[in-house]
């Protein structure tokens, strides 16, 4: 040991004492405690070492080579390094011991001279002991026994040990067996004594001790306090003896001690490895155990080539000796290779084409093992697939990014793409190579050499060669050869012609064409994504060919030998007209067919000599170079002009079908010419002499038909027909209707049409059509119906279905879908007869939503004290429900209640994350989520629990000193706030506060401990107390505290008052600052501060553990813009102070972060409506909100992607506004149709902005309101609404219907009704109003996006109508002749009331005579009226109604007249009045008498008439003579009895006291007797007269005949005769006679054409007839039709 003082003298006295005794050498080194047995054979090593000093052992470890165990000494230096030099020294000690043959106990004697030296020592036992020895001690020594001493004993056998304890070493926790045989004489007793180290061991007090009988020592559960050198000893009078072996336990090796690991400076890839030799378990150490962990991954046994990852690189080591290998290795710091290139390529590198120019190549990150430090992006390099060109490259700076479009490609080429990814170190290895094509473009050039001509008269041929390839940009998918008229280039006809490879002239034909018609001609080349260039248009013309009929044939004219036909161009020409073709025959004698061909311009011909009444066939035709056209045909009768034919008859129906019945009928008259056309009309669906009739059918060119076919009928339709038939002159009046018939059920025809899908919620879509009107039920309508059948657009099976039963339902929501998932959607309609057909397919997807459930394969390693690496796998991708766009780690401490945390990681290429700034030695719970654009997803299960690694401990807390004495203290406390690991234990260090750190008193503690009395203290002096832990790591901060050695303490005085200046204040923290008060001889331990909410908030303790030293502190945790109060204490060892006083009143300020997130409830269009947010949550003023949209845009709806990563289109547009009641946003103007809009909600104060809402999605589009509302008045309860669609620039779509909203003027909240019609309606009737009421009507179009806004409301008024019956019939002033009779207005007046019609009479006849009176009042008002001249007695019946335009409902009500009840009534006879009355109540005494007063009517005072009646009597007649005559009067009745007057009745009506006279003393009376006398005179004289003209012509009348008739007039036919042919009443009206003057009246051509007649020249009638009857002379009457026959000579054909 070079270490050791004069080395060479101890080397050289070793080698003498092993040559001389060959024993032990003992060195021991003071001081070190370190003890080195050196023994002959074989060597080994004891070190046990103190903490103050180190042994050191350094191994070089090459990385080259991978060793599982070490050599002790491979590659192995062993140093003792000192700490104390100076005090070490070397003691030698020689010891001689003598085994004499055994014989009974001697005394042993040494030279006395030599036992006298200081240096030599007789032991009991006879041996010499020389410590030290020198050298000069060398020489021969001699013992020889000295005589026995008298009295001593002689034994045959001395006591001696004869099997002496062994040397052993034994595993700890095992046994030991240490034997001590002894030989001695029987006689003599013999006793054990072990020792070990020089104490004796004392079996009793322990069990694991155990002493037998023959002296064998029994040590069970062995241990290190085990370990020494064990003596026994015997003693009895025979002797003594003993004898030594030493114990050694053997146990685990403890690990390396400091294992350090640094980067070679030698080699590149080498480690160099260092430890210190650590306590070998008593055993020698066998081999060493590498181990390595690679970023906290399990630890793994070195093996023989460490790879050049950049990577944290920790080892451990491990120590093994033959008891096993130690468990406990200490792990060396982390460490980190230097960075190299990736060694591998990115991962699943994928292209796809995405346009014709662009390609979008995507890849995953390199294996994490393989990326040699932080990767800073990749390099992607491209080129054109087999070319020698040079590559380009994009670089990518972010490393989280993995695909890239590459833009700017050419169309339709093959591409080859590598990607590498690079670090600092430099750029990795490339990817394999992968190749794609960018799409197809559209042909950039047109076909060539394109030659077109006619090829007939409706076809066009076409040649045309191929464009290159090299301008075709993709497949060649066919050409188009389009075909369209000059100046309808919208109209254009395409055909489509497959591509033929094999021949180099193409060969198509456009047909289809119309003939002779100029068109432009072009052809162009086709790919998938599109048409090419066209061609120059070609200007050709298509042959001629025969012209079709001529159009509008028709004659006038008609004589009886000739007539005029007329008619126009044909329609379709068909090329150049050369001429006409004419030509007429008899009817059915095509003998005498005569034709004539008339040139171009002519368009007219006279057609003469007929045969007069006859009937013929005439035949137009136009033509051209290429033949006849088609005929037009007519019969006419020469002579006879044709007429309007009649309509048909007797109309039947048959062979009722669901879509087709059969019709017979009696045609009606011709009009004198062939009918050819029937038609059919027929009111469909509802029946009424009021409803439209509509054409249904037509039958051209069968004039002899009796019946046809209509089909094309709507089934489970009501019909009800009518004909008319049609000749060359027009169309007959109609039929009369057949019965009304329905059609049979069918099932429906058609499918709802403009099916929409559009995205609901995540789980729904919305689907949306327009029902089928109600002629397409085609059954009953109660049993109409729609199925809705959806599926997964990727797979076809699961397919589900769902019925609606209800026909008018347009919309329908499919729930329970998969979230982000694309599905089809078709529907059809459904009645009781079967199913329609299904409309085309749409596509839909549910809307993003929040991953339903958390990453895959989460793990959790700790790699330091403060920082745990936390790894993912992918969300399954059924569950991702959207984008992942990120994850975020879930973390909170296990054993706490606190908010768990949250680390975010954008973007879904990394899956991996170092969590830090963790506490110390805390167990955490760990989860990994995925969020999309919507949100969060669900946390991953079940949770990772992790602990970082330990650390040295902080400072313990809660030092308190309960008691303190002048000379001592007890100090308590808590652990440390942060252990930071396992407590080991706690280290005390004390000192008066003025002495050295040096002097100060150190006791270490146990880890449970937690108090501590020091004594010896001085009193009245300050000590400090320093209170540190220990863990495994080490020593920690330490805790400090001072004490007062005194008896003299108190609370401490409370702070001043706390102050916060104002730029300490935030708005989420304050500064408190307070001045201490005096801390009452104790120190102060710690400060406590309160805080409290304004106005009314309780105190809460924010912290109670504000260091003692400190006199400000940081309040945190506040509300922004919110009003707080503080106060602090401080507590010592006695207790707490009072608080101090409240501080001012501190507001915090407005914060912009955190505050509250918006919740959108409802947004259509972008009209955003959102909650009134919570006032406490705004954090300062609410300044406004801000709403930001933006564009979701897809690459296809298959993909569904959403750009929103370098898209101009993600870019977010804001509107901002100021807040109001109705927390309502109106739209933006600048927004596109048919796009969907992703809205943000977000509100802000004066610092700032809050949290944007979870987004949603809306559809822009809604269609512009209807234009030109008009309303018609139809009826008193019917309006005709019609209206305009809305510009085609404003429909936003396909416009499904209307909404029609219409309610009462000012009652709309009331009222309001709603009606809906569907296209293509653009008017409905809305029926069942109130009449002469006026109505808002406002109208709403509607597409797939929802309903548009509606029109400004119109105002409509309904017509008059009666009105309701008046509201009530009283009567009042009821006498015998009068009643006065008022009513209430009708309750609905419908209309301008303009009077009422009041009608009553009796009930029973008067004097057998029933009298009705009607009385009209005028006006609206009065509503009374006075009835007078009734009978007595008589019950009438009184009935009155209200009129507008016609009388409404009566009411009626019946009184009898008479007396009424307590009032007088008078009758008068000449010249004497009679009052009549009835008793009334007499009162409290009976009636005695009764007084009659009067009155004039226009005065006011009554007088008494009449004084004493008696009481029997109820009438009493009056003189006239007692009034005044010509005075109207009023009378009244009183009742007397014993006690005065009572109650006068009320007035009588009034009277007057005028005398009648007789009537025939009148002077009307003679006045109508002298007219009548004058009248009967008058009539007298008439008659005589008229008696004498009439025997005068009675007598010429016997001789004159009438030669001709002169008529000045001539009633031909009544008006309204519904034939021009009169029926002879003689003759039973079974011939019809034609009428002359009617025939050449209708054509004043001729007139007097009798006149020009040639004498000699007979013409054949125009028509034949039957000679009537002899005429039988009868006067002439007005109305009575003549016949010209009858009147006119033979031979006369027409007369004027």
């Amino acid at each position: 040991a070079a270490s050791l003082s004069n080395p060479t003298t101890l080397c050289e006295e070793m080698s003498v004492f092993f040559a001389h005794f060959n024993r032990t050498l003992v060195v021991c080194v003071h001081g070190f405690y370190n003890v080195v047995c050196f023994t002959p054979t074989p060597l080994s090593i004891s070190l046990y070492s103190r903490p103050s000093c180190q042994i050191e052992s350094k191994a070089f470890l090459k990385s080259t080579k991978h060793e599982k165990t070490l050599p002790l000494f491979w590659f192995v230096w062993l140093s003792i390094r000192v700490c104390r030099v100076n005090t070490w020294s070397v003691v030698r000690t020689l010891f001689l011991s003598l085994s004499p043959p055994p014989l009974p106990q001697v005394n042993v004697c040494w030279p006395v001279g030599s036992v006298q030296l200081p240096r030599f020592t007789l032991l009991e036992s006879g041996s010499l002991l020389v410590s030290p020895s020198h050298l000069s001690d060398a020489g021969t020594y001699t013992c020889w026994p000295a005589t026995p001493e008298p009295g001593v004993s002689m034994f045959s056998a001395r006591t001696r040990i004869t099997k002496p304890p062994v040397d052993q070493s034994v595993i700890k926790g095992t046994k030991a067996v240490m034997s001590c045989g002894v030989t001695h004489d029987p006689s003599v007793s013999v006793r054990y004594v072990w020792e070990k180290s020089g104490s004796v061991v004392d079996v009793s007090t322990s069990p694991r001790l155990r002493l037998d009988p023959d002296g064998t020592l029994h040590l069970s559960q062995t241990w290190s306090g085990d370990i020494g050198t064990y003596t026994c000893r015997v003693t009895s009078v025979g002797g003594n003896d003993s004898r030594s072996a030493h114990l050694r336990v053997r146990q685990l090796p403890h690990a390396p001690e400091i294992p350090s690991a640094a980067l070679s400076q030698v080699e590149k890839r080498a480690i160099n490895l260092t430890w210190a030799q650590a306590f070998d378990g008593n055993s020698p150490l066998i081999r060493y155990i590498l181990e390595v962990s690679e970023n906290n991954a399990p630890w793994t046994v070195l093996l023989a080539n460490i790879e050049p990852e950049w990577t944290g690189v920790t080892f451990r080591l491990c120590a093994v000796n033959d008891v096993g290998r130690d468990s406990s290795a200490r792990r060396t710091d982390r460490l980190s290779l230097p960075e190299e290139p990736p060694s591998a390529p990115p991962q699943t590198v994928i292209a796809s084409g995405r346009t014709n120019q662009s390609i979008m190549i995507q890849w995953q990150p390199p294996p994490e093992s393989h990326q040699n430090g932080p990767l800073q992006g990749y390099i992607i390099r491209y080129c054109l697939s087999g070319l020698p060109v040079d590559c380009q490259m994009k670089n990518i700076t972010r490393p989280d990014q993995n695909n890239l479009l590459l833009e700017d490609l050419i169309i339709w080429t093959n591409y080859e793409m590598e990607v590498a990814a690079y670090n600092r170190a430099g750029r990795g290895t490339y990817s394999h190579k992968v190749t794609e094509w960018t799409l197809q473009g559209v042909p950039t050039v047109p076909p060539g050499n394109v030659q077109a001509e006619p090829f007939n008269s409706s076809t066009v041929r076409l040649t045309w060669s191929a464009p290159s390839p090299q301008f075709i940009n993709g497949i060649n998918q066919g050409y188009k050869l389009l075909a369209w008229e000059a100046g309808q280039e919208e109209d254009v006809t395409m055909v489509t012609v497959r591509p033929n490879f094999q021949d180099s002239v193409h060969v198509g034909y456009v047909t289809g064409l119309k003939k002779f018609t100029e068109y432009y001609i072009s052809v162009l080349c086709f790919t998938t994504p599109g048409d090419g260039p066209r061609s120059p248009p070609h200007r050709l013309r298509t042959h001629e060919d025969k012209p079709g009929a001529v159009g509008h044939l028709s004659f006038t004219e008609i004589l009886d030998t000739s007539l005029k036909v007329s008619w126009k161009d044909p329609n379709e020409k068909n090329g150049v007209l050369t001429g006409y073709r004419i030509s007429w025959e008899e009817f059915n004698r095509t003998n005498t067919r005569v034709t004539h061909y008339l040139p171009n311009l002519t368009q007219e011909y006279r057609v003469t000599g007929l045969t007069a009444l006859t009937t013929y066939t005439i035949q137009v035709a136009g033509m051209t170079s290429k033949g006849q056209g088609q005929l037009s045909s007519s019969t006419i009768s020469s002579g006879v002009p044709p007429e309007m034919p009649g309509p048909p008859t007797n109309i039947a129906i048959s062979n009722i079908g669901p879509r087709s019945v059969a019709l017979q009928f009696k045609p009606g008259y011709d009009g004198k010419t062939s009918i050819s056309r029937w038609q059919v009309e027929a009111q469909i669906g509802i029946i009424g002499e009021n409803e439209e009739w509509v054409m249904v059918h037509q039958l051209p060119n069968e004039p002899d038909a009796r019946s046809l076919e209509v089909l094309d009928l709507n089934p489970y339709t009501s019909y009800r027909f009518r004909m008319r038939q049609v000749n060359i002159v027009g169309t007959s009046p109609p039929s009369q209707p057949s019965r009304k018939i329905q059609t049979l059920q069918a099932p429906p025809d058609i499918s709802p049409y403009n099916v929409t899908l559009r995205t609901a919620s995540e789980t729904s879509l919305w689907l949306r059509w327009v029902p089928l009107p109600e002629w397409e039920y085609n059954g009953d309508q109660e049993l109409v119906g729609y199925r809705v059948q959806y599926s997964r657009e990727t797979s076809k099976e699961g397919v589900l279905s769902h019925v609606i039963s209800d026909r008018l339902e347009r919309e329908f929501t499919i729930e329970d879908l998969e979230e982000w998932t694309e599905y089809e959607v078709r529907v059809q309609a459904i009645n009781g007869l079967g199913s329609g057909p299904w409309s085309q397919p749409v596509q839909g997807r549910t809307r993003e939503s929040v991953p339903s459930c958390g990453p895959t394969n989460v793990s959790a390693f700790a790699t330091t004290s403060s920082s745990i690496l936390v790894r993912w796998g992918e969300v399954p991708q059924t569950d991702r429900n959207g984008l992942i766009l990120g994850y975020k780690v879930v973390y909170k401490d296990r054993g706490s209640d606190s908010v768990p945390q949250y680390w975010e990681v954008e973007g879904n290429t990394s899956h991996s994350v170092q969590l830090s700034g963790l506490g110390k030695y805390v167990l955490y719970e760990i989860q990994v989520l995925a969020f999309t654009r919507i949100g969060d997803g669900r946390s991953s299960r079940p949770s990772i629990l992790e602990r970082t690694l330990d650390d040295v401990p902080g400072p313990p807390v809660g030092i308190l000193f309960p008691e303190v004495r002048t000379g001592s203290v007890r100090l308590i406390w808590q652990p440390p706030a942060q252990p930071n690991g396992i407590i080991l234990a706690y280290q005390i260090t004390h000192r008066r506060n003025t002495s050295n750190s040096n002097a100060a008193t150190v006791d270490v503690l146990s880890p449970s401990a937690r108090q501590y009395t020091a004594s010896g203290l001085k009193p009245e002096s300050v000590y400090v107390f320093r209170l540190t832990a220990q863990t495994r790591k080490g020593w920690g901060e330490a805790a400090e505290a001072l004490v007062v050695t005194t008896e003299k303490r108190a609370r401490p005085q409370p702070a001043s008052r706390p102050t916060v200046p104002q730029e300490d204040v935030q708005a989420r923290s304050v500064m408190l600052s307070w001045e201490p008060g005096s801390d009452g001889l104790s120190p102060v331990r710690y400060y406590t501060v309160q805080y409290r909410e304004l106005p009314d908030s309780n105190w809460t303790v924010h912290s109670a553990s504000v260091n003692h030293e400190a006199s400000s502190y940081i309040v945190d945790s506040l509300k922004p813009f919110t009003s707080y109060q503080f106060r602090v204490k401080a507590t010592n060892d006695i207790g707490d102070s009072e608080y101090s006083q409240e501080s001012e009143a501190v507001t915090t300020l407005q914060d912009g972060k955190d505050i509250m997130e918006m919740r959108l409830t409802d947004s259509v269009a972008l009209q955003t409506r959102f909650p009134k947010p919570f006032s406490n949550l705004i954090n300062g003023v609410l300044l406004g909100f801000r709403v930001r949209y933006r564009e979701l845009q897809y690459d296809r709806l298959r993909s569904f992607t959403i750009r929103t990563i370098n898209s101009p289109a993600s870019n977010w547009a804001e509107l901002t506004g100021e807040p109001n009641n109705s927390f309502c946003v109106s739209p933006p103007t600048d927004l596109s149709k048919h796009k969907r809009y992703e809205i943000r909600l977000s509100v802000y104060n004066a610092v700032g902005e809050g949290p944007t809402s979870t987004p949603q999605e809306v559809f822009v589009g809604e269609a512009a309101p209807p234009q030109s509302v008009t309303i018609q008045s139809s009826t008193a309860t019917q309006l005709d609404v019609t209206w305009s669609p809305p510009p085609l620039d404003s429909q936003n779509g396909d416009i499904q219907g209307y909404k029609i909203y219409f309610w009462e003027f000012q009652l709309q909240n009331e009222t309001e009704r709603l009606r809906t019609m569907f296209l293509p309606e653009l008017g409905v009737k809305i029926k069942n109003l109130t009449g002469y009421t006026t109505y808002m009507i406002s109208v709403a179009a509607f597409n797939a996006a929802g309903d548009g806004p509606r029109s400004p409301p119109t105002r409509g008024r309904t017509q008059q109508a009666a009105p309701s019956r008046p509201s009530f019939l009283h009567f009042s002033e009821l006498t015998t002749t009068s009643v006065n009779m008022s009513w209430g207005e009708p309750g609905q007046a419908n209309g301008i009331i303009e009077g009422y019609r009041l009608v009553y009479e009796p009930c029973t006849p008067v004097d057998g005579v029933s009298k009705i009176v009607t009385v009209d009042v005028k006006g609206s008002t009065p509503l009374w009226m006075k009835i007078k001249d009734l009978a007595d007695g008589v019950t009438y019946n009184f009935r009155i109604r209200a009129k507008t335009l016609t009388y409404g409902p009566e009411v009626e009500a019946n009184i009898t007249t008479g007396p009424g009840e307590g009032e007088p009534f008078i009758s008068r006879y000449g010249t004497a009045l009679t009052l009549h009355w009835t008793s009334g109540d007499p009162g409290r005494a009976p009636i005695t008498r009764y007084v009659i007063e009067a009155r004039p009517s226009d005065e006011g005072l009554w007088d008494i008439l009449i004084k004493d009646i008696p009481k029997e009597v109820t009438s009493y007649t009056l003189n006239l003579d007692m009034l005044r005559e010509g005075v109207t009067y009023d009378f009244r009745v009183i009742g007397v009895n014993d006690y005065g007057y009572g109650s006068p009745s009320a007035p009588s009506p009034s009277i007057s006291a005028q005398k009648v006279s007789p009537f025939y003393e009148e002077w009307w009376f003679l006045v109508v007797i002298a007219l009548v006398g004058l009248i009967f005179i008058l009539l007298l004289v008439f008659i005589l007269i008229i008696r004498g003209q009439s025997k005068k012509y009675t007598k010429k009348a016997d001789s004159v005949f009438i030669p001709q008739l002169k008529p000045l007039f001539l009633l031909v036919r009544p008006q309204g005769s519904d034939s021009e042919y009169e029926v002879d009443q003689n003759r039973g009206g079974q011939q019809k006679t034609h009428s002359f003057v009617n025939h050449y009246i209708s054509d004043p051509t001729y007139y007097n054409s009798w006149r020009r007649q040639q004498k000699g020249v007979s013409r054949p009638p125009a028509y034949g007839y039957t000679q009537p009857e002899p005429l039988h002379p009868q006067p002439l009457q007005p109305g009575l039709f003549l016949h010209a026959a009858a009147l006119l000579p033979r031979g006369f054909s027409s007369f004027v």
